[in-house]
């Protein structure tokens, strides 16, 4: 008998609402786009190349001394390497280039001072290369910016004699956020084609297949939109931008599978009215859709805990493009499927049975696992375990110069400072400290084991004296963290240490620190959600701990690839050594929310079933049976889309391509399919105790009819 209004929940109650109103909530999803939109073609040029940054640490605030009393000579400052190859004319031709450079840096408003090369400092004793320094007139973002500009016009200084090369932390950031930037769009172009491939095979019509690209469209440019305005009042990194598209698309392409899937089975397998099918779709796959999107919320938001711009914007970006993806999704594709009707299967694949929401194929595997399950599930966690095992070593730094690609100048002039100065030449340390206690910072800075020279000091304002500390390592090397602490551990109380590689140290240590806290609030608040939309205890910590197990077995294989080097040549990337340091905090929360994801969506069919008839095998097969496909087919998407990024572009989008996409394969081949099926089986119905307690004070969830 069909569900009336009254007799569906409050998720069914807006989707029939929706359904009824369809060109109401079109044009309202219209305006918008079109609202926001007019601001998302300005986002990219609006947002941050910086960032990168522990907020409040010691060297950020010897950033901000050095450009207020010593001239803006920071880490933020540019640095300009021109080099000649010694031929007859050459030296000539390196003094018209230095003169033809500080001219241009000279002109730009965003440059104040500058600084020629000065024997001894930043003149090579052998006169063939020369460093010009021009100081940080602007913020970080905005140095970044100028190095965007400046960079090809200072290149275009080199003759056959000479080289200009732009370098020092904004010209790195510059051409990092330019490398990655290029890669992103290239792996966007190759995964387009091969995603609409798999959408048409996963909806089996052309226009079931547009349905999440519609989606991703509008949630992405009301994004880009939002991203736009916020950048009015925070500095938000371009990343943000990237990641924000890649999330529309993978939720767009899952929400719109789990919908559609569900009103397929409703309108033309149990032939229900138009509105009721949208009805019972929406109190079902609707509520689990809600439930995952604040999955995914909660996990992101717990990395605003990281106290750097770089991290809390690019997760905003995510939180905002899965906020409209959402929205559209319990709003705008009801209204859709109200006006499409019948016409959803239009241009559909032979084979497709458009009433079939239960899988026979997925209902026999489950039948397979009910009957033999320890052996399974041991397989399972065999290969797993197997997998996980060598995060136990896993060693992470903040990028090094190899992340550049070998031909930009911000690494060409890396490569030409240290070859002129010394390994530790580009990552000099500035250490402010009062004018009286100067003689005794240079003292103790000379004594240390990791310090290479130690330069004069500047006079400032204020009574401060800035010396310039230079490692005797490369500034990615371990042991300059370590000549790091030694010098704040042993300078006078009054020393700060800052400069760019003392900037790195400081967000790695706060990575350091809140990781852990970052983990514990994601598993905390993503049980509590589980537990809150299942109503099951054992079910809820099932749930966050197999979820566990599939992270841990992609940074397990991510350390043998980016540690070790094991395909580095396959997958074209020069292995630093490490992982970068953003990579378990952010990753991890990433992860997790996809994860998350296609747990909510099977537990959630289980749920259902369980709720009628109390059957733990009904729960158990029929949870694999009506949602293994929609799994299934999600995974894939996902897992083409992230491998995409790992053959394209430097090394930042591989590891994430990598870690992502392997998450997600053994996320839904090894967990979601295999493990949480068999965990079903062997709990039984103490898979969905509730102790009487926690009944009366959660709130009942029902994934089906109020």
């Amino acid at each position: 008998m069909p569900a009336t209004s009254a007799q569906h929940g409050p998720i069914g109650r807006l989707g029939r609402w929706t359904a009824a109103h369809a060109t109401v909530v079109a044009i309202a999803w219209v305006v918008i786009a079109v609202g926001l939109g007019i601001f998302a073609p300005k986002v990219e040029h609006a947002l941050s190349g910086a960032g990168w940054e522990a907020t409040g640490s010691e060297s950020v605030r010897v950033r901000e001394i050095v450009d207020r009393d010593f001239g803006g000579l920071s880490s933020s400052a540019l640095m300009v390497v021109v080099r000649a190859d010694g031929r007859a004319g050459s030296d000539a031709a390196l003094r018209r280039a230095v003169a033809d450079a500080e001219r241009i840096l000279a002109a730009d408003p965003r440059v104040s001072d500058v600084v020629a090369p000065q024997p001894g400092r930043s003149l090579a004793p052998d006169g063939r290369t020369a460093i010009i320094q021009a100081g940080a007139a602007a913020d970080a973002n905005e140095m970044v910016r100028a190095a965007d500009d400046l960079e090809d016009r200072l290149a275009a200084l080199s003759s056959d004699r000479v080289q200009v090369s732009l370098t020092g932390a904004s010209g790195m950031w510059s051409d990092f956020n330019a490398a990655n930037r290029a890669a992103m769009l290239k792996s966007e172009l190759i995964s387009w084609p091969v995603t609409l491939g798999i959408l048409l095979l996963a909806f089996g019509s052309l226009v079931a297949a547009g349905l999440p690209l519609m989606l991703t469209i509008v949630g992405l440019v009301a994004a880009a939109g939002s991203l736009a305005l916020a950048t009015e009042v925070l500095d938000i990194s371009i990343w943000a931008l990237n990641f924000a598209l890649m999330f529309a698309l993978a939720l767009g392409i899952d929400y719109a599978l789990f919908i559609v899937s569900r009103f397929r089975g409703a309108y033309f397998g149990s032939r229900l009215p138009l509105l009721d099918a949208i009805g019972e779709t929406m109190d079902t796959a609707g509520k689990a859709v809600l439930f995952s999107g604040l999955t995914v919320l909660i996990s992101l938001s717990a990395v605003m805990l990281v106290p750097s711009p770089a991290f809390r914007s690019m997760a905003l970006g995510i939180m905002l493009s899965v906020v409209f993806i959402l929205a559209a999704t319990l709003t705008l594709l009801p209204a859709v499927l109200a006006k499409l009707g019948p016409r959803v299967n239009r241009l559909a694949l032979p084979w497709v049975r458009a009433g079939e929401h239960r899988s026979p194929r997925f209902a026999r595997w489950a039948q397979r696992l009910w009957r033999r399950p320890l052996a399974s599930g041991a397989v399972a966690l065999i290969a797993l375990g197997a997998l996980a095992l060598p995060v136990l070593g896993l060693r992470t730094g903040m990028p090094s110069i190899r992340v550049v690609p070998e031909a930009d100048g911000s690494r060409v002039g890396y490569a030409q400072v240290q070859a002129a100065f010394g390994p530790g030449a580009p990552g000099a340390l500035q250490v402010v400290a009062p004018a009286a206690d100067a003689a005794r910072v240079a003292a103790v800075a000379r004594a240390d084991a990791g310090v290479a020279q130690v330069m004069p000091p500047l006079p400032g304002r204020d009574g401060r004296a800035l010396v310039q500390v230079v490692p005797a390592h490369d500034p990615s090397d371990p042991a300059v963290g370590a000549t790091i602490e030694r010098l704040r551990a042993r300078l006078p109380a009054a020393a700060l240490v800052g400069g760019a590689a003392a900037e790195n140290h400081d967000l790695e240590q706060a990575l350091t620190t809140k990781t852990p806290l970052v983990i514990g609030v994601v598993l905390a608040l993503g049980f509590l959600l589980l537990l809150v939309a299942l109503q099951a205890p054992i079910l809820a910590a099932v749930g966050v701990v197999t979820n566990l197990l599939a992270v841990g077995a992609a940074f397990g294989v991510a350390r043998l690839i980016f540690q070790e080097g094991h395909l580095a040549g396959l997958l074209g990337f020069e292995s630093q050594g490490f992982l970068n340091a953003w990579a378990p905090v952010f990753f991890f929360a990433m992860v997790f929310a996809i994860a998350m994801d296609y747990t909510v969506f099977l537990l959630s069919s289980a749920k259902e079933h369980w709720d009628r008839s109390h059957d733990p095998q009904d729960a158990m097969v029929g949870g694999v049976a009506h949602s293994g496909r929609v799994v299934f087919a999600a995974a894939a998407v996902m897992v083409a889309v992230f491998f995409t990024f790992a053959l394209s572009g430097p090394l930042p989008p591989k590891e994430m391509g990598v870690i992502l996409g392997i998450a997600v394969l053994l996320d839904a081949a090894l967990v979601r399919l295999l493990l949480v099926p068999v965990a079903l089986r062997l709990l039984g119905r103490w898979a969905w105790w509730l102790p009487r307690p926690l009944a009366r004070i959660l709130p009942a969830v029902r994934f089906g009819h109020a």
